[in-house]
């Protein structure tokens, strides 16, 4: 059975504008596509592998063509099992609040676990990075409070979109859709703004 995953990027619950709306997407995708089996992973309440020094060891191992040790092996196999969850979904959706002008750490945490050579990524040093992943599609809802394109300096800047888009890209998923809430600070009428956005969200979710 197909799979769509959906990655929940802010910790607020239905609080959250950008969990809203792509729980929004996830509920029409469901209903238009009943074949699909969906997989939430909630990043704040499931517990990531911490990326450690045994796991950066097995990491370049693998990336020099070496072999890990027996310790660093068994710390390999709980990242496996984290990026297996990831790769073989065929659908992905995201929550991505704006922290800080970037994504929540949880996210960028859950990020450097699964970006894995081999695995999500290859490397060559003559042509650089190529992702492996691919026929994917990501829905990504981004939300900020301050932050807007064409806002002076005072209000921000943005490594959110850019960066997560980009990491996207890195591991093969080019098909990508977005869909970026106005921030709270000039919305005007939020609830509204939110309303708009679920409509968004459930048009693209029934393509």
């Amino acid at each position: 059975m197909p799979r769509l995953l959906y990655v929940v990027g802010s910790p607020r619950g239905g609080a959250s504008r950008s969990n809203t709306v792509a729980s929004a997407y996830v509920e029409a995708f469901a209903a238009k596509h009943p074949d699909f089996a969906i997989d939430t992973l909630d990043l704040w309440r499931e517990e990531l592998p911490a990326f450690d020094d045994q796991k950066v060891a097995a990491k370049l191992a693998v990336m020099r063509q070496g072999k890990p040790d027996d310790a660093q092996r068994a710390a390999w196999q709980s990242v496996l099992a984290v990026v297996e969850r990831f790769r073989t979904a065929d659908r992905y959706v995201f929550s991505v609040p704006m922290w800080n002008g970037s994504i929540p750490y949880r996210l960028k945490h859950y990020i450097d676990v699964i970006m894995q050579p081999g695995l999500l990524f290859n490397l060559d040093r003559a042509a650089g990075y190529s992702g492996l992943l691919k026929d994917k599609r990501a829905t990504v809802v981004y939300s900020a409070g301050i932050y807007a394109p064409g806002k002076p300096p005072q209000f921000g800047a943005d490594f959110q979109v850019p960066y997560f888009d980009w990491w996207l890209r890195e591991a093969g998923i080019a098909d990508i859709e977005t869909i970026r809430l106005p921030p709270l600070a000039s919305a005007g009428d939020a609830t509204e703004a939110l309303a708009r956005a679920c409509g968004e969200a459930r048009v693209l979710a029934a393509r």
